[in-house]
């Protein structure tokens, strides 16, 4: 009964040290390939991706990102008693990243108990620029299109590195739900969410500094 966890768990690291340094792909993305239907997948280094985004996927997702250790025990035990079930307010970024990577869409309290400890190990193993290069290079921004420098291209034609401020909040305004909002035709809802996003990233400060390159 010990062999199968303790293989899963050997198995899971041995991954996260390959993808330390190889891009990974997401589970999403595994599952178009498998039923054919189209990715667009170009992953870049977080040097060729605009700050303007990190900041804005920061300020949305996850402003704690700095100060915690991949999990934020705090927001965590907020909702502990949510009669909803789990709650995207307690996901970190690494939280998402290794559901991204590791684990399958959808909420239940199983995924959520196994992305606690992955999120962990992850923000360990990788420390916190990479932990956001994997997110933004895994993140979905559209039917079919995973990360940064796809959305930037899909959406405004552009390259990543070329995000403005207001081009990057609207792309983190349409997580979690790409599919059904649009960053290049933002409906007033979206809209709203930017600029809020935009107010908040002004906010910031020094809680960048565990992703500003030394």
């Amino acid at each position: 009964m010990l062999v199968l966890p303790i293989g899963l768990i050997v198995l899971t690291l041995a991954l996260a040290l390959v993808y330390s340094a190889v891009s990974p792909p997401s589970t999403l993305m595994l599952g178009r390939w498998l039923t054919l239907k189209g990715v667009d997948y170009r992953p870049v280094p977080l040097s060729e991706i605009s700050p303007n985004l990190v900041q804005a996927v920061i300020a949305s997702e996850d402003q704690r990102y700095c100060l915690h250790g991949g999990v934020d025990w705090s927001a965590l035990r907020d909702v502990v008693d949510d009669e909803d079930g789990p709650s995207r307010g307690a996901s970190t970024l690494p939280m998402q990243t290794v559901k991204n990577v590791f684990l399958w869409p959808g909420r239940s309290y199983l995924r959520k108990a196994l992305e606690i400890p992955l999120a962990l190990l992850t923000d360990a193993v990788w420390g916190k620029r990479r932990g956001i290069e994997i997110y933004l290079n895994v993140a979905e921004w559209g039917e079919g299109v995973f990360g940064a420098e796809a959305a930037a291209r899909h959406w405004f034609g552009k390259d990543a590195r070329s995000l403005t401020r207001g081009e990057a909040a609207l792309l983190a305004a349409i997580l979690p739900n790409p599919i059904e909002r649009s960053a290049g035709r933002p409906s007033r809802g979206v809209r709203t969410r930017a600029a809020r996003i935009q107010s908040m990233m002004g906010g910031l400060g020094g809680l960048l500094g565990c992703v500003q390159a030394r």
